[in-house]
């Protein structure tokens, strides 16, 4: 069996992503699911087995009906748009992870400030109180 660059390079892309997928899910990185490291395993784990066996897709094209097999061109063109869309995905997540961090530290700062401002206000009419007790008592 002789072995094509494009072999050699889906496999390697599908080693590494396989590999960053595992490591996110064991290490449970935000956003990092089981439903997510199936898919990334069934995906990149598919890229790598017609990389290896391209033969593989001769039976799935006849199961389907399409006869020619121009593998090459079409594994890669899934590789690229299967990276593509895992980089946006993980650039979109990590995107949200930040936007809800700063509001949630947002939302903390404001409240304290208002509880500042009420136990400044409940000190004040606290001294009312005081001194309107002590101007009675002179009284």
């Amino acid at each position: 069996m002789k072995i094509h660059l494009y072999q050699v390079i889906v496999v390697g892309i599908s080693s590494v992503m396989l590999y960053l997928g595992i490591k996110e899910f064991i290490n449970r990185e935000t956003g990092q699911t089981l439903l997510k490291l199936c898919v990334r395993l069934a995906v990149w784990g598919g890229m790598a087995l017609i990389a290896i066996y391209p033969d593989f897709t001769l039976i799935i094209a006849r199961i389907m009906g399409v006869v020619d097999n121009f593998n090459a061109v079409v594994l890669m063109g899934f590789l690229m748009v299967f990276l593509m869309l895992f980089k946006l995905l993980s650039a979109i997540e990590k995107i949200e992870q930040n936007v809800s961090e700063i509001t949630r530290k947002e939302a903390l700062h404001a409240a304290q400030e208002r509880i500042e401002e009420l136990r400044k206000e409940i000190k004040a009419q606290k001294e009312v109180k005081e001194n309107r007790q002590s101007e009675q008592n002179i009284s």
